[in-house]
């Protein structure tokens, strides 16, 4: 498998007040084309951090991150926001789907946002939302679906500018096991179909036991490959 993101020396440290709290301190890393990879790990260890650096959503106080061996920090803002939202896609413990859309409407948006017309992101959302198995509740709100099915709507947003890599935070950690063990597997059949890579931080081992690799972190750095 080739390398779709490689990490090099990454810190991240915080300054409240007159105290500097470090919570990444030099992870070295690489993620593989089309793997499920897990980060597990006690709370306050740094995976949300590593996970929104992985993303884009925030820079590192140092280090590198290659997306396809190019240094995406060196991108200014702008350039950064439009990268972050073709090539990646985001799953959360809380959905974050917008109430007053539809669960058509809330994934149509980032290909909106990207230029799509209205016509051709209905059509890619439509497709997605039957393969997740929500293609019957296209036009309910939120407030009307069930939690499994909020999560489904999602990942079918996270999904809807075919990006190569897709991290989730905890996306079974608000969910009973059934619900998330229905989740997870739809997670492995989106990687085999599509090739999708993602990668999962979560607390719960078991998910965790299901993904190609796992890497533990403590104490900001990485324990175990």
């Amino acid at each position: 498998m080739s390398t779709l993101v490689k990490i090099d020396n990454l810190h991240r440290s915080f300054k409240i007040d007159s105290v500097t709290i470090e919570v990444l301190k030099g992870i070295d890393m690489e993620i593989k084309k089309g793997e499920i990879l897990a980060i597990i790990g006690a709370s306050g260890v740094g995976k949300s951090t590593l996970l929104h650096i992985l993303g884009t959503l925030e820079r590192p106080t140092s280090g590198k991150v290659y997306f396809n061996e190019k240094d995406v920090f060196k991108l200014n803002n702008d350039e950064l926001a439009r990268f972050r939202n073709k090539a990646i896609g985001f799953v959360f413990q809380f959905h974050h789907l917008l109430s007053e859309f539809t669960a058509l409407e809330n994934t149509m948006m980032p290909a909106l946002i990207n230029g799509l017309s209205q016509n051709d992101a209905e059509k890619k959302a439509k497709v997605l939302l039957e393969d997740v198995g929500v293609g019957k509740r296209l036009y309910h709100k939120p407030g009307k679906l069930s939690g499994g099915e909020q999560q489904r709507v999602a990942i079918a947003r996270a999904l809807v500018l075919s990006p190569e890599l897709v991290l989730a935070d905890e996306p079974t950690g608000n969910l009973d096991t059934h619900t998330g063990d229905e989740i997870h597997k739809l997670l492995k059949e989106i990687n085999k179909d599509k090739g999708t890579t993602f990668v999962l931080v979560t607390h719960n081992e078991r998910l965790a036991s299901k993904a190609d690799r796992i890497v533990k972190m403590v104490d900001g750095k990485i324990a175990q490959h």
